[in-house]
């Protein structure tokens, strides 16, 4: 595990990072990695639009598909 440290960092943003941490009822230290692990795992626009156009592939094509709406409606009525 690496070690990482922080410098000129301003008295607010810590006393704001405290108080998270409180709410959450961590650390200051466990609040940060949670901040920092979610941070590094958080995806990318192009991740997103790449996932987007994986799931609309799925999809076949002319096949006509069916509102949403009117399946909702169709269920709730049975």
């Amino acid at each position: 595990m690496a070690n990482l440290t922080i410098r000129n960092l301003d008295d607010s943003v810590v006393i704001r990072l405290k108080e998270k941490a409180a709410q959450s009822g961590r650390s200051l230290e466990a609040e940060l990695r949670e901040i920092l692990k979610q941070a590094a795992t958080r995806r990318t626009r192009e991740n997103l639009l790449a996932a987007a156009d994986r799931i609309a592939a799925m999809t076949p094509k002319g096949v006509k598909q069916t509102d949403s709406a009117e399946l909702i409606r169709e269920d709730r009525d049975r």
